[in-house]
């Protein structure tokens, strides 16, 4: 079974046309546009793909055109775990895989109600993974429609099943994300942290890496960051860090909106619309605040960086 590797994933957003339609040209720029800023992989179909506003048809088209323009070399891990029953799910979920995805992304919430035991959602998940080809799984703590933040005893289990690669958490809790990263030790279960202010932190934990929606915007920030981090370059690593934390106050902004508007300052030809925000919450204060961001961004890129 193939590792997946360590590194920057971002949580890859849909451009769609003014007309509400996937703008598959947007997709390929956006490719490029990962390609050519250092990131590892990619977490494709998920949450800021706007998964909760396609159909199972246009998340599938999707996925098929992503692994077909795919940049060599890299991982693409993805979801489209929307369902609610079980059966639907494995239907689904084998049609994702079938695409050649490096490891299929379960949502955490799709397994158990808010009131259900961890039990339910262990014995749940493990019936679809059963079910499934013998490929890397992985697991979103994804806050829509509720968030389930998997404990440290869930981890465990799903690290001793051996399947399981990949968790993108988004516990947002230092100690928490140690005490996760003690339980899978020692495990093919990698953690990719999805909280900016407390990467470097995990990092010193033994997390693998960033999956988060900041990756939309400078991805090479986090994937310098790492490098400084391995190569013991602590002071441009605290440095870095400091940046990314501060500027990661954009996700509570108008997400995914400040994206693609970020994305179209850096030369790609993508709209601002989207399916799960109103574009008029994006106000001139808020398109003005990105510029700005835009702008920091290139000149640290210029005076740290070079």
């Amino acid at each position: 079974m193939k590792t997946i590797k360590n590194g920057v994933y971002p949580t890859m957003i849909t451009p769609f046309t003014d007309d509400n339609k996937v703008d598959y040209d947007g997709i390929l720029q956006l490719l490029d546009w990962y390609k050519y800023r250092g990131v590892d992989g990619i977490f494709a179909i998920c949450q800021s793909s706007e998964i909760f506003y396609l159909s199972f048809e246009e998340r599938l088209e999707i996925l098929k055109f992503i692994m077909a323009n795919k940049p060599e070399g890299m991982d693409i891990v993805a979801s489209g775990h929307t369902a609610d029953d079980l059966e639907t799910q494995i239907k689904e979920a084998r049609a994702f895989i079938e695409t050649g995805i490096d490891a299929y992304v379960f949502i955490s919430n799709r397994f158990a109600k808010e009131d259900e035991s961890d039990e339910v959602l262990l014995k749940n998940m493990k019936y679809v993974a059963d079910a499934l080809p013998d490929v890397p799984f992985g697991v979103y703590e994804c806050p829509y429609p509720y968030k389930r933040v998997l404990t440290p005893e869930l981890l465990k289990a799903m690290a001793d099943d051996g399947r399981f690669q990949f968790l993108k958490d988004t516990c947002c809790d230092t100690e928490m994300l140690k005490a996760k990263h003690e339980a899978v030790k020692g495990s093919n279960l990698k953690i990719f942290n999805a909280n900016a202010a407390t990467f470097l932190q995990s990092l010193r934990m033994g997390c693998s890496g960033y999956s988060g929606v900041m990756a939309n915007f400078h991805p090479e920030l986090y994937s310098q960051l790492i490098k400084a981090y391995n190569d013991g370059d602590m002071e441009l690593a605290e440095k870095l860090q400091n940046i990314v934390g501060y500027m990661s106050v954009t996700e509570c902004q108008c997400y995914p909106v400040n994206a693609k508007y970020y994305l179209s300052l850096d030369g790609l030809s993508i709209g601002i619309h989207t399916r799960s925000r109103n574009p008029q919450e994006f106000t001139e204060t808020r398109k003005l605040e990105i510029v700005q961001m835009f702008e920091v961004t290139n000149e640290i890129k210029n005076k740290i960086l070079n």
